[in-house]
């Protein structure tokens, strides 16, 4: 059961090279992310960020938290929080839920799921194609997005779910 997620990203993986969007043997000189979309914009998470992708699980509703707090799940016999990132940031999904996924997080002690519109695999770029030079799609990214890259006419913004889940405003969900 455990290696599903692990599954699920090899999967994903395949799926990008298939599609020709792999860096794959490129060493030193590429950059691996899960790809997902926020609100029509392309993100990516860095991979070792991401321990897990899941559809989203069924969650019991919590009372007296945020509303972007969905509720906890049980993901084999670990509760997992299940936060709305577009909630989160402010903004609303345009994508249907039955394609929303979930980027598990494990990360220095807090265990959580974060929902995105899409996951869209794992995707590598050249590091020559990164740049810090940019500004994040909509205000509630700003403080999570660190720099972009670019390929093919499109930007793909780096969102460091490490650092949105240290934010103090996330680690408190409940309602005062």
């Amino acid at each position: 059961m455990a290696a599903k997620g692990f599954i699920k990203l090899l999967e994903l993986a395949e799926r990008s090279k298939k599609r020709g969007l792999g860096l794959l043997g490129q060493g030193a000189n590429a950059w691996t992310g899960v790809g997902f979309t926020l609100s029509g914009e392309n993100f990516l998470a860095p991979i070792g960020e991401v321990a897990e992708v899941l559809k989203i699980p069924r969650y019991t509703l919590v009372p007296g938290v945020e509303s972007w707090m969905k509720g906890l799940a049980n993901v084999r016999g670990r509760l997992l929080p299940i936060s709305d990132m577009m909630m989160f940031m402010g903004r609303k999904s345009l994508v249907q839920e039955h394609k929303h996924r979930v980027l598990v997080v494990d990360h220095q002690g807090v265990f959580t799921g974060l929902t995105v519109d899409e996951v869209l695999g794992m995707q590598h770029f050249n590091i020559a194609d990164y740049t810090m030079d940019v500004k994040a799609p909509f205000t509630g990214a700003e403080p999570f997005v660190q720099g972009a890259f670019v390929r093919d006419g499109r930007t793909w913004y780096v969102l460091l779910l490490s650092r949105l889940i240290e934010d103090p405003r996330f680690l408190k969900a409940a309602v005062a």
